[in-house]
């Protein structure tokens, strides 16, 4: 502490402060805010692309103010980015996924502004917490970033796939087969230890792996737009709560779990000092936090807590500050766009580690101070257009389902700029529908998916070069502990209440039902990848074997268990609500025939393969009014007036922020291979 009493530190903090609030630099950090709130308001639109819009006009601007703007942008995108989450279901990024979960049954309910408000002052105090932190950390951080090497990283990872436990609720068993599916496919590509070409099957889309933004896309946004179809009302049918109302109630529900909030944000901007946890599995890991240190949480997460969205929208920007800690203490980036700022600051002559600390560090505290100031002006202004955004879920679903639709697609493409990501958004779409209706939990696919690569690559680094060792470091035992504890809690809860197994005679049980089949899907995938993975070398076959074995073995005891168990235990199980960590189907009162269900549910992604199709040939800006009118018309018979009015406007949007601003290369069609003369 006897930093913060140097005078000198104290006098960089007030002059970083008078820097940034001078007006030629205030109006860059405003300009910044309003980039990111826009971005994030595009599902699929995340840092790096804002980045890559700001970055080259900064190399001729004031340092300081160049880094306000490049801040100020990326800190509010997390902010805005729920919007989409909880008025549709449809995560605006990885990092969003974990309000949909919430949100949208609080939306459903008329609480849209209220749960809008409640992110916004969530996120609002977890900016500042984590601002807080940075500029505390910054003189204190060496000895715990160098205590975290790769092992600690490897233990960290195996805490995150724990987790699956917490977020499958009341069937582990299922949720480590999912896992186990999201880890096989991150698998997918090229082994980076031995160049071995996994599952790619000759296509080179599939070489540097399947991106995650189709695959969140997909696995999330679709079956929310499904469902939306097959009920064929508006998101939220009554409102109980005015706009003003709701907004005041979501600021008293955050203020009022300000510990939660300081909990998470705190939580939030440690996980975000250590370089390769993703916004994807901090999201994750908060919300079971949150759920399972929350009282009555268990019960009421996933059903419309309003905890359930202030807990990880405080770490989300939390992280923010946390990432910038061993960046600017050490040069060493959290990830792609903290590697892009830290590529501006070289260019503007500053070197960071001890020369930041010492020499420059009033630069380090402006960007303390414009972590800060952004997270105010972007909470404030989504708040102030939370009672307008929440209007919308009250549309006619004729009116949202295709203006979102289009808006998807452009998101997935932002993969790899790729056909193969719309083809991978389709797939993953019928496939996380099904597991939604089926009551199988997508988020442990997700996190599968995205901590898989990255065990792979601890676990050989660490071998490589502390052989077996690395298990006794005093870190990696602390965390391993940690992640047993979570792993067995579930079942060690239910050895405390006397749990027990109860087989009835085989021949009253044994029959498979419809839903049986998703264990058998996902245990024939992994018995083909067990199968051809024995072929290749051994350390890329090594990974992709235990995985596929354990996805089998926990396939078919699941499997069994369910065909085996009398009902009356399984009731007993499944007492108390539905499943954790995920929302369920329309399958209570008033629920449609399963007969109507399926027919609109392949109506639904018919209209999603001919939206691809037309894409296929004209292109993708011709294919959007062209498939919203005869959207329009056909299932809601609304004016020909309003189909062209609304189609026009959403062109333009999309062409006006994507070719003009971005210079998106939009994906090639058979129409430009017609007009372009042969060589």
């Amino acid at each position: 502490m006897d930093f913060f009493n140097d005078s000198a530190t104290l006098g960089a903090i007030a002059h970083a402060l008078a820097i940034i609030l001078s007006p030629e630099r205030l109006v860059f950090l405003v300009l910044g805010v309003l980039v990111g709130l826009g971005l994030g308001l595009v599902p699929g639109i995340g840092g790096l692309t804002g980045f890559a819009l700001l970055v080259p006009f900064t190399y001729t601007m004031d340092p300081y103010a160049a880094f306000a703007m490049l801040l100020g942008m990326h800190s509010v995108i997390a902010t805005s980015e729920v919007v989409t989450a909880v008025l549709f279901g449809v995560p605006g990024h990885a990092g969003a996924q974990a309000a949909v979960l919430d949100g949208l049954p609080m939306t459903k309910r008329g609480e849209g502004s209220r749960a809008l408000a409640a992110c916004y002052t969530s996120s609002l105090l977890g900016g500042l917490v984590g601002a807080v932190i940075l500029a505390f950390m910054l003189p204190l951080v060496r000895p715990l970033v160098l205590a975290i090497a790769t092992p600690e990283m490897l233990a960290l990872t195996m805490f995150g796939i724990a987790m699956v436990s917490a977020l499958s609720g009341k069937a582990p068993l299922r949720g480590m087969v999912v896992a186990c599916f999201g880890i096989l496919v991150g698998m997918i590509g090229t082994n980076a230890q031995t160049g071995q070409m996994r599952w790619t099957g000759d296509l080179l889309y599939l070489e540097d792996g399947i991106p995650i933004v189709p695959i969140v896309l997909g696995m999330f946004a679709l079956p929310e737009l499904c469902e939306l179809a097959i009920t064929r009302t508006a998101v939220a049918t009554q409102v109980p709560l005015s706009s003003r109302e709701g907004m005041k109630q979501g600021v008293k529900d955050a203020l009022r779990n300000w510990f939660l909030v300081l909990r998470c944000s705190g939580l939030g901007a440690f996980l975000g000092m250590i370089p390769g946890v993703t916004s994807a599995v901090m999201d994750w890991i908060i919300y079971g936090y949150a759920m399972q240190t929350s009282k009555g949480g268990k019960d009421t997460f996933t059903k419309g807590d309003v905890r359930g969205v202030i807990a990880p929208e405080s770490a989300n920007n939390a992280r923010e500050g946390g990432m910038l800690v061993p960046m600017l203490a050490f040069g060493v980036p959290g990830g792609a766009v903290q590697a892009i700022l830290l590529g501006a600051m070289l260019v503007h002559g500053f070197v960071p580690g001890p020369e930041i600390l010492t020499k420059h560090l009033d630069l380090a505290f402006s960007m303390v101070w414009s972590i800060a100031l952004a997270n105010i002006f972007g909470a404030g202004l989504c708040f102030a257009l939370s009672g307008q955004f929440a209007k919308v879920a009250t549309l006619r679903w004729t009116l949202i389902l295709p203006v979102i639709m289009p808006i998807v697609y452009v998101g997935a493409f932002e993969g790899k700029h790729s056909w193969g990501d719309m083809i991978v958004l389709l797939v993953f779409g019928l496939l996380g529908w099904i597991m939604k209706r089926m009551k199988w939990a997508r988020p442990p696919l997700i996190l599968g998916l995205v901590l898989g690569a990255l065990i792979e690559r601890y676990m050989s680094i660490s071998f490589m070069r502390y052989g077996a060792d690395w298990l006794l470091r005093p870190g990696v035992i602390v965390i391993l502990a940690l992640s047993a504890l979570v792993f067995f809690r579930p079942l060690l809860a239910q050895l405390r209440a006397g749990g027990h197994v109860q087989l009835p005679r085989l021949r009253e049980r044994i029959r498979l039902k419809g839903e049986d089949l998703v264990y058998v899907f996902f245990i024939g995938l992994g018995a083909y990848a067990l199968a051809t993975s024995q072929e290749w070398l051994f350390s890329a076959k090594i990974g992709p074997t235990v995985v596929a074995g354990i996805l089998v073995a926990a396939g078919t005891v699941s499997l069994l268990y369910k065909v085996l168990v009398a009902p009356p235990v399984l009731a007993k199980a499944d007492a108390g609500g539905g499943i954790h960590m995920d929302l369920a189907g329309d399958e209570g009162e008033g629920a449609l025939p399963t007969p109507v269900v399926l027919k609109r549910a392949a109506r639904f992604f018919g209209w999603m393969l001919a939206f691809l199709g037309c894409m296929a040939v004209i292109g993708l800006v011709p294919t959007v009014p062209l498939m919203m009118v005869a959207f329009m018309r056909i299932e809601g018979r609304e004016s020909w007036k309003l189909s062209l009015i609304l189609a026009v406007c959403l062109t333009a949007a999309l062409y006006g922020i994507f070719d003009q601003i971005l210079h998106v290369a939009w994906p090639s069609c058979l129409l430009d291979q017609w007009l372009t003369p042969a060589a």
